[in-house]
């Protein structure tokens, strides 16, 4: 009951905070619509002894008056649903807003890497188009605790035992609350599948993948698999809504039996002579309007406890970040350096995602001298790309520590380091935004600033996309507009590019694989261009951190680190290290070979 509780609070504040205009209109249009109930029953016995009486002028009125009721009762329910309606989509862009600030919740990626988050983060997604369902559910459920009370009370005032029969209802309340956690315990158990068969779907349907998949001729496995899952998940979801549904249906029949009695007792009575046939059939009719009062609340309690199972699950990824990355109030937050004067070093840093036992980073140190570029080289999963995370400040070391000039970066508040870093990941974001836009959540403060816009495309090559584009800079890009320039792999990247570079003389310039999508005469311009941009970065004191599997790159930073198994194996120059005739000797030979 007490989750209940704050299941009704949460909501309330929520649709209160949305419109409490409207809120307020739509319960007291929903309270007058259910008094309408037991005031056509009244009206029908009054009705029925009229007409028994043969007194047909007040029976002709009575029944005018049990129309006009059922009329005004429709109407009444229908302005209501219109304004919680509006209430509940605009409570529900309010959750949708807090949920992605709870993604958003820390400056690290730890609580993204968690499976039972993203199995949260799926059933709140889920669960928060309902909320106009639950607003509603919880309205219904104390306009309909207001029709019960007088309901019962004009029973009582024909049968003193008949203040009893709310206890009936017990039973159902009861059984309707197990039920529902048979319900979502198959929910929670079926998250992962639920996710697989959303995955499969997409893959099979979406135009970046469909090529692959009609080429490799794997559109029948595909289906299965999505098939498989699908099935298994609804296999499991209807076992638990069986289950559910026959504790229900138990209880329900049990308050069925206290409503039969109900109507025994005022049967006795008239057969006694104590009361009319008007108050038999206000007995029956109040039973019959009790029963479905019941059924349909048992189903609005279930729908508030669904409810409450969503707002337990955002209470849970509101504090997710906050468990997985602790604030250190405690600590006295260092400020970052206006400019680099010794650089980066990593000390003994060592790196496992977590979840897993896997140790990504084994003891790395390495110095990253500033105004210099380096270089990371090695194989698929020797660990670059999470290397490069944590210089980001996007995961903290499991052991080790890195010093940014002589303090650790666990020391400077995140959000201003981050400020100070441009980036282009290897997975890069694909914003569906005008170009303007695209370009300019690099640095949202230079956002209307055409030529800084333009500067950031020319240097990444990509001044091309802005005649492709029609409207230029406020033309939008991606297949969610209709008139959305669609762009190939290699144009998305080039945009990618630009905005890393619209941050001015950034402390920390990371480029992971930024330039995978184009080809190596393309890579090696859009490297010489940026052989400038690391030149700029360095007379700041910036440090530019970049990776790429093309040899003829990387030879043009100032050092570079060969990473295999998560440990540094080599360090320094091109030169240097071909000398050593090591690891780094024997690929760049290997790919010099290819390409001879």
């Amino acid at each position: 009951m007490t989750s209940r509780v704050h299941t009704a609070r949460w909501l309330l504040a929520a649709a209160w905070r949305a419109d409490p205009r409207k809120l307020l209109a739509a319960a007291a249009l929903l309270l007058v619509g259910h008094l309408a109930t037991p005031a056509v029953a009244l009206a029908l016995r009054s009705f029925t002894d009229r007409v028994l009486a043969n007194d047909l002028g007040p029976g002709l009125l009575a029944g005018g008056v049990i129309a006009a009721i059922l009329v005004a009762e429709l109407m009444l329910g229908h302005f209501a649903h219109l304004y919680y309606f509006e209430v509940g989509e605009q409570a529900e862009a309010e959750v949708n807003a807090d949920l992605i600030r709870y993604a958003n919740g820390s400056p690290g990626m730890e609580h993204l890497d968690d499976a039972e988050f993203a199995d949260a983060v799926i059933l709140v997604r889920e669960e928060v188009q309902k909320l106009r369902g639950y607003l509603e559910a919880l309205l219904q459920l104390s306009a309909m605790a207001v029709q019960l009370t007088i309901t019962t009370l004009i029973l009582a005032s024909l049968e003193p035992w008949l203040l009893l029969l709310p206890l009936g209802a017990v039973p159902p309340v009861l059984m309707g609350r197990y039920a529902q956690r048979f319900v979502d315990r198959s929910r929670t158990a079926t998250a992962a599948d639920l996710r697989l068969a959303r995955h499969l779907l997409l893959v099979a349907t979406s135009a970046a993948s469909t090529k692959e998949v009609r080429i490799f001729g794997a559109e029948q496995a595909l289906r299965q698999r999505h098939d498989t899952a699908w099935r298994r998940a609804t296999r499991r979801l209807c076992q638990g809504r069986l289950a559910g549904a026959g504790l229900r249906a138990l209880g329900q029949l049990a308050f069925t039996l206290a409503c039969c009695s109900a109507i025994y007792l005022v049967l006795r009575n008239a057969v006694a002579g104590t009361v009319s046939i008007g108050d038999v059939v206000l007995t029956v009719t109040l039973a019959v309007q009790l029963n479905v009062q019941v059924g349909a609340g048992l189903g609005m309690l279930s729908t508030l406890q669904a409810a409450g199972n969503m707002v337990a699950r955002l209470a849970r990824l509101r504090d997710w970040p906050i468990r997985t990355r602790p604030a250190r109030a405690a600590r006295s937050a260092a400020a970052v350096p206006r400019r680099l004067e010794q650089g980066i070093r990593l000390e003994g840093v060592s790196f496992t995602y977590p979840g897993t036992d896997r140790t990504v980073l084994r003891n790395v140190t390495l110095d990253l001298p500033a105004g210099g570029t380096t270089a990371l080289v090695g194989e698929n999963g020797s660990g670059k790309s999470t290397l490069v995370k944590l210089l980001c400040g996007l995961y903290e070391p499991t052991h080790g520590r890195i010093l940014v000039d002589g303090t650790d970066l666990r020391e400077l508040t995140p959000q201003e380091w981050q400020a100070r870093v441009g980036s282009l990941f290897q997975d890069f974001a694909r914003f569906e935004f005008t170009l303007r836009e695209n370009v300019g959540v690099g640095d949202l403060a230079r956002l209307d600033q055409d030529e800084a816009l333009l500067a950031g495309l020319r240097t990444a090559g990509a001044t091309h996309v802005v005649q492709r584009v029609p409207g230029g800079l406020d033309g939008v890009v991606g297949q969610g507009y209709a008139d959305g320039a669609e762009l190939s792999g290699g144009q998305w990247q080039s945009l990618g590019l630009a905005r890393s570079t619209l941050r001015d003389r950034p402390l920390l310039q990371i480029l992971d694989e930024p330039a995978a999508a184009l080809d190596a005469a393309a890579e090696h311009a859009v490297f010489e261009r940026f052989a400038g941009a690391a030149r700029q970065v360095g007379d700041g004191g910036g440090v530019t951190v970049f990776v790429s599997h093309r040899f003829s790159t990387v030879r043009m930073a100032d050092r570079i680190a060969v990473l295999e198994q998560g440990a540094v194996r080599e360090y320094g120059s091109h030169g240097a290290l071909m000398a050593q005739r090591g690891l780094y000797a024997d690929l760049f030979s290997l790919q010099a070979r290819s390409y001879s």
